[in-house]
């Protein structure tokens, strides 16, 4: 098993270091943060709706925190690293797949008892969101997708990916090998370039030290290796759950014209839009972190917010 982020050593200067914890769950040490809504003496007596939010393949956390002080004022916030992600332990093949990863969080909020209201998820995160829905882990009353990761690559690269992702995770030099190429900050930028956005060097600098651990690599690797989105395709049509659909024209990643084919998969049902935003890529929402909040926070029902 590859080297993997160390909390003592690696997180000390973590973002938000003091609302992180680390819970035991479905066998997997799990990393997550939790916030209470910052109430204004007009909504304090009110219940905050709890909003999970799932970051896409290779990321973690951190990716939501740019969208923080617009989510904050309005729902409750629960933020977790997937398995095998920055600090939550390294899963099994079973557990990095779709259905397993969906019942890994499943146990991961049995042991916080918690039951959120909304999901909120990136690319590989809303397809996560929706299986879990699907195979009644979760009924929340909405699922945002930003970005959502729902189809398998198209053309050749949807012929080659699988097998080489399953190739590179049977490695045990690749996880060290990609890392290491990864930690160069030219690499970075590729990496956030090919996808269409740009960050500031803030968000740079957290995507820099987590691909630059062979530990996440492996995790990620294992995600795409053990990754299979056919059956959640197959799915759809049964999805009960309105979905708020996000989409930013200038994602390089996933085609912004696969929103439209999904969209037509699920059922029609009120509450299930597909918006567009123009001027950014594949990570929308630490690009334009007010306005996807804008819309996460209108998508749960609550006081659309204003940017600060």
């Amino acid at each position: 098993m590859a080297l993997r982020l160390d909390w003592k050593r690696d997180g000390r200067d973590w973002p938000h270091h003091e609302a992180s914890q680390f819970v035991e769950a479905g066998g997997l040490r799990w990393h997550l943060q939790r916030f209470a809504r910052e109430a204004s003496p007009a909504t304090a007596a009110e219940v905050a709706p709890l909003a999970l939010l799932l970051h896409g393949t290779g990321a973690s956390m951190h990716s939501w925190y740019p969208m923080l002080p617009w989510l904050r004022p309005h729902l409750d916030l629960l933020l977790v690293d997937l398995p095998g992600h920055a600090f939550t332990g390294m899963a099994s093949a079973w557990q990095a797949s779709l259905p397993g990863m969906a019942l890994a969080v499943k146990s991961l909020l049995d042991v916080l008892a918690v039951q959120p209201a909304i999901l909120i998820g990136h690319s590989a995160g809303a397809a996560l969101g929706a299986r879990m829905c699907l195979d009644g882990h979760l009924a929340p009353q909405r699922l945002v997708s930003i970005n959502g990761a729902f189809m398998p690559l198209g053309g050749l690269a949807g012929v080659l990916f699988p097998p080489a992702a399953k190739l590179m995770a049977s490695l045990p030099f690749a996880p060290g090998f990609v890392a290491r190429r990864a930690a160069d900050p030219r690499a970075i930028a590729r990496l956030v370039g090919d996808t269409g956005s740009v960050l500031d060097p803030a968000g740079m600098a957290l995507y820099g030290r987590i691909v630059g651990n062979p530990g996440h690599i492996e995790g990620a690797l294992a995600m795409m290796a053990n990754w299979d989105v056919q059956p959640l395709l197959r799915d759809l049509p049964r999805l009960q759950t309105p979905v708020s659909l996000i989409v930013a024209d200038n994602d390089r990643a996933v085609p912004p014209a696969q929103a439209q084919r999904v969209l037509d998969m699920l059922p029609s049902q009120p509450g299930t839009t597909l918006t567009h935003l123009s001027g950014a890529g594949h990570i929308v929402h630490e690009e334009q972190p007010a306005a996807v909040a804008a819309l996460c926070v209108s998508a749960a029902g609550a006081t659309r917010v204003s940017a600060r």
